[in-house]
């Protein structure tokens, strides 16, 4: 099924059940008022969702217009927050570009920080930027939503929590990240706001191509209405979902709503080196860094610059019949004051 969460004035939102095409939706407010009452409540309430969206794709149910713009991201807000690395291609690159090997520990041991929750973006809300020199970038990731995954879960357990899935742009300001990771104490500044997709699917709706744990289909990312990125996230993926969600449930336990997030999907060259621009025949990328990263590899500087205000970036992933599973992120930057009040 296709759940999703309407604006209405309120933090969280209310609940609505999308059909597959996307094109409709109805309430599920006698279920479950907001997506996280039903996380909360999930082994009751999953059924009667289920029910609801058969009876909405079938049309027993006629629903309403759905419009992804009137849209918050799927959970408003979460519990918690935190976003992996299952591609350490993107990381290698990162490093290769500053000449620093890899740890071989990061093959076998997950990186993950804890990002902030309290207010998520829309799926077509603006991205604020106060100022040019931060840096802003996109992220285009695949997430999961959890239930309550206790502490210590094993990787194949953990693959049972995952409920829902969805897409991510995991913003990040790249020109303040350096400063803060230098303290020792890692991202808060540089990692403002993410947006999810409109819609959370369940793992049954992304048939074959949810396998172990991992989504198997192209991230399509536009970036000022051109193809930036088409990397396919079932390839080269170090880590599946389940793992990352093991990793982060390891001295833990994970309150349902818990939302884990891939990392940017990276993929390598055909020749098992960087990748090639979609211009260029190759899968592009999925964040603006990657890119920089390969130009300073390859020409000794970066030569794309980050987003700036009137830059737009377009984040989803179609079927294998070219239909959106999860709607878009559709995101123009937009300028706002960065001094803070007296």
């Amino acid at each position: 099924m296709k759940l999703a969460t309407l604006k209405d004035g309120t933090r969280d939102g209310h609940l609505v059940v999308v059909s597959r095409s996307l094109k409709r939706c109805t309430t599920a407010s006698h279920i479950a008022a907001t997506l996280q009452a039903a996380l909360d409540d999930w082994a009751s309430c999953e059924s009667e969702l289920t029910d609801l969206y058969r009876q909405l794709d079938s049309r027993e149910i006629e629903g309403d217009p759905f419009d992804p713009a009137l849209c918050e991201s799927p959970l408003p807000r979460a519990y918690q927050w935190a976003d992996g690395s299952a591609y350490i291609n993107h990381v290698e690159l990162v490093r290769k570009a500053r000449g620093a090997q890899v740890p071989e520990s990061f093959y076998e041991d997950p990186l993950m920080y804890q990002g902030g929750s309290d207010a998520f973006l829309g799926p077509c809300d603006p991205i604020p930027l106060g100022d040019p020199s931060w840096g802003c970038d996109m992220e285009g990731e695949i997430a999961v939503i959890t239930d309550d995954v206790p502490m210590g879960v094993s990787t194949a357990d953990a693959a049972g929590h995952i409920k829902l899935v969805m897409l991510c742009n995991d913003v990040s300001l790249r020109g303040l990240i350096p400063g803060e990771l230098a303290k020792g104490f890692g991202f808060f500044q540089s990692k403002p706001s993410s947006a999810f997709s409109p819609v959370a699917v369940t793992p049954d709706e992304l048939g074959a191509a949810w396998r172990d744990s991992v989504l198997h289909r192209p991230l399509l990312v536009h970036y000022n209405g051109s193809a930036f990125g088409k990397a396919n996230a079932g390839d080269d993926a170090t880590f599946s979902l389940a793992r990352l969600v093991s990793h982060a449930a390891r001295t833990r336990r994970l309150g349902a709503g818990t939302i884990i997030g891939s990392g940017t999907v990276s993929n390598r060259g055909e020749d098992g080196g960087p990748g090639k621009p979609v211009s260029q025949g190759g899968r592009g990328y999925s964040c603006i860094a990657e890119l920089r990263m390969i130009e300073t590899i390859e020409h000794g500087e970066a030569r794309t610059p980050f987003m700036s205000v009137g830059d737009r970036v377009r984040i989803e992933m179609l079927d294998a019949e070219g239909e959106s599973i999860f709607g878009a992120i559709d995101q123009p930057v937009v300028g706002i004051s960065s001094e803070p009040e007296e």
